[in-house]
């Protein structure tokens, strides 16, 4: 067969496959009504900061959102697993952590000397996935993400997923493929959108090819016993906060609220993950990073009473990493 052929035989079982769909839901494999739509509303970069610690804990505690991860190599990871202690059934994973990305507040690798490839000149962890991705060498990557994992059973707890800090292991396959082989591992969930993939499509632009070899993965993380995602939303950070209403809670709550609604009202059947940022933000924090407004948006957001009362009137099922994980292992024990 020609390559004109191929690409044609190619384009017309992916076309063919796009009519059919994708038959299950990850969602109704776990027990889920066909048709559900299954939320996970996910803090990230929890243990960055004392803010970042405060906006979770206001966010889950008084919100909507119902899990986050924990970013080991961070200053303020103690002071969050203090919390842990009084509130042991937190959904809260690891935020595996390959960068360092503010210029005034950097952090370095746990495993230290033993994964150079990772570090810049100051021994800090690469302030982007692009330097990570030019240096950072795949066994020493697997060496620091295995550290992280370490660092949070240390505290005490088992982590309920892992997932990803700035999706630096999705960058590139030999990444992602430790990712994959840490969770599988160590029987813990990686969160991983292999189903439709309809908003994550959207925002990576990935291609028909991509999206398969995708779903072939997630295939071989649901055949290992674990979890997947249907899919994902990680868009929320690109919300920019606009000078017309920076300053003003009210608005900025509003304006968010109404964004994380639109979200919701366009998901389709199936588990899906949204990550926010919940941050109470402070003057402090603002020296840290200029998404200080966007951050405390999150979290106003999901206080709002508004919002949480339209979650439950669009009929949307909440869970968290920690039903799915149990979902799933009742299902090999069957």
């Amino acid at each position: 067969m020609n390559l004109k052929n191929l690409f044609l035989s190619i384009s017309f079982h992916l076309f063919i496959f796009c009519q059919i769909g994708f038959g299950q839901t990850y969602a109704e494999k776990l027990g889920y009504p066909k048709g559900a739509k299954v939320l996970i509303i996910h803090v990230d970069d929890t243990g960055m900061s004392y803010e970042a610690n405060e906006g979770t804990i206001m966010s889950m505690d008084h919100g909507a959102a119902n899990s986050c991860s924990i970013m080991m190599p961070c200053s303020w990871v103690p002071d969050y697993f203090k919390y842990l202690e009084e509130n042991p059934e937190t959904d809260a994973g690891v935020h595996l952590t390959l960068t360092s990305e503010w210029k005034g507040y950097r952090w370095g690798p746990v495993a230290g000397h033993m994964t150079p490839s990772l570090k810049d000149e100051q021994g800090y962890l690469w302030p982007s996935v692009k330097d990570v991705v030019t240096h950072g060498n795949p066994e020493e990557l697997y060496i620091e993400i295995k550290a992280q994992l370490e660092k949070f059973r240390s505290m005490g707890f088992e982590p309920t997923h892992l997932d990803s800090h700035m999706g630096t292991l999705f960058a590139n396959e030999a990444f992602l493929q430790k990712y994959i082989q840490l969770g599988i591992e160590n029987r813990i969930p990686v969160m991983f959108p292999a189903g439709h993939a309809t908003l994550i499509q959207q925002e990576t632009e990935y291609s028909d090819q991509q999206m398969q070899a995708l779903r072939k993965m997630g295939e071989e993380i649901w055949k290992s016993g674990l979890p997947v995602l249907d899919d994902l939303h990680t868009s929320s950070y690109s919300w920019k906060i606009s000078p017309e209403i920076e300053g003003d809670d009210d608005k900025i709550r509003a304006y968010k609220t109404a964004k994380f609604k639109e979200t919701v009202k366009a998901l389709k059947p199936g588990v899906t993950q949204i990550i926010v940022h919940s941050t109470n933000s402070t003057p402090h924090f603002e020296k840290i990073t200029p998404s200080a407004s966007l951050r405390k948006g999150d979290m106003l957001a999901m206080m709002d009473p508004e919002f949480i009362d339209f979650l439950e009137k669009e009929g949307i099922i909440m869970t968290t990493w920690r039903e799915l994980r149990e979902r799933r292992l009742q299902l090999e024990l069957k």
